[in-house]
Protein backbone atom coordinates (compact mmCIF):
# COMPACT_ATOMS: atom_id res chain seq x y z
CA UNK A 1 0.00 0.00 0.00
CA UNK A 2 1.27 3.21 -0.68
CA UNK A 3 -0.90 6.31 1.33
CA UNK A 4 -3.30 4.20 2.36
CA UNK A 5 -4.25 3.00 -1.10
CA UNK A 6 -4.43 -0.48 -2.51
CA UNK A 7 -1.95 -1.05 -5.36
CA UNK A 8 -3.78 -2.39 -8.39
CA UNK A 9 -2.55 -5.35 -10.43
CA UNK A 10 -2.70 -4.76 -14.70
CA UNK A 11 -4.49 -7.96 -16.54
CA UNK A 12 -4.65 -8.70 -19.97
CA UNK A 13 -7.86 -10.02 -21.21
CA UNK A 14 -8.10 -11.78 -24.30
CA UNK A 15 -11.27 -12.90 -26.34
CA UNK A 16 -11.82 -16.28 -27.94
CA UNK A 17 -14.07 -16.74 -30.19
CA UNK A 18 -14.86 -20.35 -32.64
CA UNK A 19 -15.22 -19.39 -36.09
CA UNK A 20 -19.37 -19.91 -35.69
CA UNK A 21 -19.04 -17.21 -33.95
CA UNK A 22 -17.08 -14.79 -36.59
CA UNK A 23 -19.79 -16.08 -39.40
CA UNK A 24 -22.87 -15.21 -36.64
CA UNK A 25 -21.37 -11.23 -36.17
CA UNK A 26 -20.82 -11.24 -40.16
CA UNK A 27 -24.76 -12.48 -40.63
CA UNK A 28 -25.87 -9.73 -37.90
CA UNK A 29 -28.14 -6.64 -38.89
CA UNK A 30 -26.95 -3.28 -38.03
CA UNK A 31 -29.92 -3.33 -35.52
CA UNK A 32 -28.09 -6.38 -34.19
CA UNK A 33 -24.70 -4.81 -33.80
CA UNK A 34 -25.60 -2.25 -32.37
CA UNK A 35 -27.53 -4.04 -29.61
CA UNK A 36 -24.51 -6.33 -29.00
CA UNK A 37 -21.99 -3.43 -29.16
CA UNK A 38 -24.58 -1.60 -26.17
CA UNK A 39 -24.04 -4.67 -24.08
CA UNK A 40 -20.48 -4.02 -24.14
CA UNK A 41 -21.00 -0.42 -23.31
CA UNK A 42 -23.33 -1.79 -20.78
CA UNK A 43 -20.52 -3.78 -19.39
CA UNK A 44 -17.78 -0.78 -19.21
CA UNK A 45 -19.65 0.84 -17.61
CA UNK A 46 -20.23 -0.97 -14.66
CA UNK A 47 -16.64 -2.12 -14.37
CA UNK A 48 -15.59 1.90 -14.82
CA UNK A 49 -12.42 3.00 -13.66
CA UNK A 50 -11.12 -0.86 -13.70
CA UNK A 51 -11.24 -1.09 -17.33
CA UNK A 52 -7.68 0.95 -18.05
CA UNK A 53 -8.15 0.26 -22.00
CA UNK A 54 -11.08 -0.78 -23.93
CA UNK A 55 -9.52 -2.33 -26.63
CA UNK A 56 -10.10 -3.11 -29.74
CA UNK A 57 -11.11 -6.42 -32.52
CA UNK A 58 -8.43 -8.26 -33.81
CA UNK A 59 -7.77 -9.85 -36.92
CA UNK A 60 -5.69 -10.97 -39.48
CA UNK A 61 -3.29 -12.66 -37.40
CA UNK A 62 0.19 -13.77 -38.14
CA UNK A 63 2.64 -16.57 -36.86
CA UNK A 64 6.16 -15.66 -36.76
CA UNK A 65 9.06 -18.20 -36.13
CA UNK A 66 12.47 -18.13 -36.83
CA UNK A 67 12.05 -19.40 -39.98
CA UNK A 68 9.00 -17.08 -41.17
CA UNK A 69 5.26 -16.30 -41.05
CA UNK A 70 2.29 -17.84 -41.55
CA UNK A 71 -1.54 -17.17 -40.86
CA UNK A 72 -2.08 -17.98 -37.52
CA UNK A 73 -5.33 -20.62 -36.55
CA UNK A 74 -5.52 -18.85 -33.16
CA UNK A 75 -9.54 -17.75 -31.96
CA UNK A 76 -8.35 -14.54 -30.44
CA UNK A 77 -10.39 -12.02 -31.66
CA UNK A 78 -9.99 -9.02 -29.47
CA UNK A 79 -8.71 -7.55 -25.98
CA UNK A 80 -8.60 -5.20 -23.03
CA UNK A 81 -6.89 -4.43 -20.76
CA UNK A 82 -8.27 -4.03 -16.75
CA UNK A 83 -6.94 -3.22 -13.35
CA UNK A 84 -7.72 -5.02 -9.99
CA UNK A 85 -6.10 -5.83 -6.73
CA UNK A 86 -5.93 -10.01 -7.82
CA UNK A 87 -6.83 -12.39 -10.34
CA UNK A 88 -10.12 -13.26 -8.29
CA UNK A 89 -11.59 -9.94 -8.51
CA UNK A 90 -10.51 -9.86 -12.28
CA UNK A 91 -12.36 -12.69 -13.00
CA UNK A 92 -14.89 -11.99 -10.86
CA UNK A 93 -15.13 -8.66 -13.56
CA UNK A 94 -15.50 -10.76 -16.53
CA UNK A 95 -17.91 -13.57 -15.25
CA UNK A 96 -21.07 -10.94 -16.72
CA UNK A 97 -19.12 -10.25 -19.67
CA UNK A 98 -21.69 -10.44 -22.64
CA UNK A 99 -18.88 -11.99 -25.01
CA UNK A 100 -19.39 -15.21 -23.27
CA UNK A 101 -22.96 -15.45 -23.86
CA UNK A 102 -22.33 -14.02 -27.92
CA UNK A 103 -21.89 -17.54 -29.07
CA UNK A 104 -21.31 -21.04 -28.13
CA UNK A 105 -17.81 -21.55 -27.68
CA UNK A 106 -16.91 -18.10 -26.31
CA UNK A 107 -14.72 -17.77 -23.86
CA UNK A 108 -12.34 -14.95 -22.23
CA UNK A 109 -8.54 -15.49 -21.00
CA UNK A 110 -7.06 -13.60 -18.69
CA UNK A 111 -3.08 -13.02 -17.78
CA UNK A 112 -1.92 -10.52 -15.34
CA UNK A 113 1.13 -8.47 -16.21
CA UNK A 114 3.92 -8.95 -14.53
CA UNK A 115 6.47 -7.30 -13.89
CA UNK A 116 9.86 -7.37 -16.20
CA UNK A 117 12.92 -8.76 -14.43
CA UNK A 118 15.89 -5.96 -13.10
CA UNK A 119 13.62 -3.28 -14.58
Amino acid sequence: MRGGELLMKKFIVLYHAPQSAAEKMNASSPEDMKAGMAEWMEWSQKAGDKLVEFGTPLGNAQAVTNSGSSASSSDVNGYSIIQAESMEEAVELLKQHPHLHWADGCQIEVFESLPVPGM
